[in-house]
This record gives structure tokens, C-alpha cells and sequence, in this order.
């Protein structure tokens, strides 16, 4: 649930070329004519994408003045994107179309019997193209489509970089030349690094973009989420140490504790920081705040030693049907719709956030940090994002807890592996089916 947070699609009739192909609109065609349908869509993403709002009504005008069909959104606090859809479809009264976030999110719903496989509603090209990721994917069914792509990175003011001694066109690529910087940018007068930690989300970013760097494949997360590895180990346990390290030096803002995620965001924005971790779809406002040329995109510096350490990290944002609706293929169609090819560069030109399309045309794509990001970390061979797979025990109680005690409390990576392995003890008691299906879901995924 990265940090708080997307849709498109015209001229279905034309087939235009790019986007889908013809031919994953053929089992979709026969949703055309006879008496409208109106159809909820329960939605998120504006708080992480701003001006998403206004592609997703033009979408859905666009939608209906070619369809006749009715789509009815409503925009989502993000407390309960996950509980309100689960709530509604106890109670059969599910919206037809539901954003969903990545991975577990979705999946637990998946495992409730409350989300529709798409596999037998859109082609089989169309759905392995829209970007959904392999964490959308249970058993050999889909159960979402793609919707925007969301690289996490971390950010580096050059001018900052420029004086403190760094060279602004090569940030580090190791811990230690890390650290080094760090060193620096302090001696400069600048806070190295900044946070806000009040709400947690920050230490989410962290474990996603640290402790992959400790895998050797993407399934062993899973693995460590069910019991089969141990959090005591300091492999898995040291990502909580490196926080702590950069804590103790005083590279981290001072007030890290009293900040939210977005709000530690904007220091570098504001000038007050020389780096920090980020989500794609906001660099763009940061840069707009500071001056697009001072600010620098980078890889995580290689901490470990896990064949997956050094690679870009991303994720993809989705939109998928509830079990229980009555127009399944009407809301394929809109679905489909939103990977057209006007809609997906809309997407980009009025949010300034790429599709998860793996067919769209990125050639409009012409500022620095947009073209960046593509090719170093949408349209590359990316690591997905780890906290999806995360149990939500784990997530409020491990997660949460480890990296805000860090802080406050002075807790080593010791003491949060052995949190961390307590609180998995006590999910595999509480949830044995659920571990059932993370095993098979993480066989998949091997």
C-alpha cells in the first residue's frame, strides 16, 4: 500500500493499433448494444497522482458517449480502499469495478472468493500486456488489469551534491560511498536524508526498496512471511540496522518522528534535505518545487549481497471486477477501454505518470526525469515491490513497529527480528488457510 493512491480509454471501435490489439477486444464486442447498463467503480489514486480525477471522468465521458453504458465513480480514502470493498462484498453489495493495490491487497479478496478472473472477460494477449505484474496472477488466473506504472527510487539534489564535494552526475552506488556522502552533505551544513515516519509508511518504503537487496529470488519474501526463513537472521534483519546507522549519525531529520510519509517527502522538495526515498508518480511535483535541473534520480546503493541487490524496484497500480456483479463484461469493456491508445497517452500527459501498458508508445515522453524513468525503471527488468506480499499482521505489527522503534526506541536489528518472527508465529496460528495459499501463491511466483 505503497503510500496513499488511476484509469483510460477511447475510439474502442476504431481497434486503434497501439494499446491493446483487435484481438483482445473480440470477446468483448458482443457487450455493444441493447439497453445501457450502469455500472459503480469504487477508485483511488488521486491522493498519489494528482489530476488522476480528471482523466478518470473524462475517461468514463468518453466511455459512455461510445457505449451508452453508465459508469458511476466514486474516489476512495485511502483507510479504506481494502476494507470497504471486502466489507461490501460480505454484505453483496460490491461495486462492479474495484482499484485495487498490488499483491496481497487484492489477493486476500482473491482467496474470499470476491474478485472475477479476467481471463475468460479479456484476451489472453490483452491481460499479460496491461501490466499487472505477476503478484495479479493466482494459480494461472488473472485478477487484474494493469493501470500506471510506480518505479520507487530515491532522489538527490545536485546542487547540493555540487557543494558539498559529490559529483551531481554520479551519485553513489554502494553503502559505504553512501555513507561517505552522507559525511559530506552533513560537514556541508545539509540533512543528508529526509523522513517522516509518524504514520509508518516510510519504514514500508524501506523494507520494499532494502531487504530485496537480501533475496536471491523474489518468492524467498514469501518465504520469510510465512515461516520458512528466519527474521533472526542479520541478513534479513540488517535492513532495520542500516536505518538505525543512518538514525544514529544524524542523517535523518530530526523531526522524523513527528512527520507523515508526504510530509518528510517535501523537505527535499522544499530544499531542506538532499535526498529521499520516492514514489515515480511524485518526483515530478518535487522537481516543479525545487527546479526540475537540481534534482538527480537514483538506485538504492547496494547494501547486500542477494542476487537481487543493485536492481530497480517498481510496482503497478490496478483496476479489477467484483465476483458479484451482475455486467462482468460491460466492465471488461471499460476496462479494455482505458488501454486504448488515446487514453494511455492522456494518462501521461495530463498526471505525468507512465501506464503500465507494455504495448504503449513512450515516444511522447520527452522531460528528463519522465524518459529516466522509463528506462531505468519501467521498461527494464524491475523487482516487484516486496511490502505486497506483506500479511496485514505483519504490516501493522512488525513492519510498523520495527522501523518507528528504531527511532524511538533505540531497537537494533536484533530486537526487530525477533519482533518481526513473533509476530509471524502468531499469523501462522491465526491463519492456516491463508498460509495455504501463500505457499501456492509463492510456487507461483518461483
Amino acid at each position: 500500500m505503497h503510500s496513499r493512491p488511476s484509469i483510460s480509454r477511447r475510439e474502442f471501435l476504431k481497434l486503434t493499433g497501439a494499446g491493446l490489439t483487435a484481438a483482445s477486444f473480440s470477446p468483448l464486442l458482443s457487450a455493444c448494444g441493447g439497453r445501457p447498463e450502469t455500472l459503480k467503480m469504487w477508485w483511488w489514486g488521486e491522493q498519489e497522482a494528482a489530476g488522476l480525477e480528471g482523466w478518470v471522468n473524462e475517461s468514463i465521458r468518453l466511455y459512455q458517449e461510445e457505449s451508452g453504458n453508465i459508469i458511476e465513480p466514486t474516489l476512495q480514502d485511502t483507510a479504506v480502499v481494502v476494507s470497504e470493498f471486502q466489507t461490501a462484498s460480505a454484505a453483496n453489495n460490491a461495486p462492479d469495478i474495484q482499484f485495487f493495490w498490488n499483491g496481497i491487497y487484492h489477493m486476500e479478496s482473491v482467496w474470499l472468493g470476491h474478485v472475477e478472473p479476467l481471463n475468460n472477460l479479456i484476451d489472453a494477449e490483452g491481460l499479460a500486456n496491461s501490466g499487472a505484474t505477476a503478484l495479479s496472477v493466482y494459480q494461472g488466473q488473472q485478477y487484474r488489469m494493469g493501470w500506471y506504472a510506480l518505479p520507487t527510487l530515491w532522489v538527490y539534489n545536485k546542487e547540493m551534491f555540487s557543494q558539498a564535494g559529490l559529483d551531481p552526475e554520479a551519485p553513489p552506488t554502494t553503502w559505504d560511498a553512501f555513507l561517505g556522502a552522507c559525511d559530506n552533505l552533513k560537514a556541508a551544513g545539509f540533512t543528508p536524508m529526509s523522513a517522516g515516519l509518524k504514520d509508518g509508511f516510510w519504514g514500508e518504503w524501506w523494507m520494499g526498496l532494502v531487504l530485496v537487496q537480501a533475496l536471491d529470488s523474489f518468492s524467498q519474501s514469501v518465504d520469510l512471511f510465512v515461516g520458512d526463513l528466519d527474521w533472526r537472521d542479520p541478513k534479513y534483519h540488517g535492513l532495520w540496522d542500516r536505518q538505525g546507522e543512518l538514525w544514529q549519525a544524524g542523517y535523518l531529520n530530526n523531526d522524523v518522528m513527528s512527520l507523515d510519509l508526504y510530509p518528510g517527502i517535501e523537505l527535499f522538495g522544499t530544499g531542506q534535505a538532499a535526498m529521499t526515498q520516492i514514489m515515480g508518480s511524485i518526483v515530478s511535483s518535487q522537481a516543479a518545487l525545487l527546479g526540475e535541473e537540481k534534482v538527480g534520480q537514483m538506485l538504492v546503493p547496494v547494501l547486500s549481497d542477494g542476487a537481487l541487490a543493485g536492481r530497480p524496484v517498481g510496482d503497478a497500480q490496478g483496476l479489477g471486477i467484483s465476483s458479484q456483479s451482475q455486467h462482468k463484461e460491460v466492465a471488461a469493456e471499460f476496462l479494455t477501454f482505458l488501454h486504448q491508445k488515446e487514453r494511455l497517452d492522456a494518462l501521461y500527459q495530463q498526471v505525468r505518470i507512465p501506464p503500465a501498458d507494455l504495448n504503449w508508445d513512450a515516444s511522447i515522453v520527452s522531460d528528463r526525469i519522465g524518459r529516466e524513468q522509463l528506462e531505468r525503471w519501467v521498461q527494464v527488468d524491475h523487482v516487484p515491490w516486496i511490502p505486497d506480499l506483506m500479511p496485514v499482521l505483519f504490516w501493522t505489527d512488525a513492519m510498523f513497529v520495527n522501523s518507528q522503534n528504531v527511532i524511538s526506541e533505540g531497537w537494533t536489528g536484533e530486537q526487530c527480528g525477533e519482533n518481526a518472527t513473533e509476530v509471524t508465529r502468531k499469523w501462522l496460528e491465526q491463519n492456516p488457510d491463508m498460509v495455504d495459499n501463500y505457499r501456492i501463491w509463492a510456487a507461483d511466483l518461483a
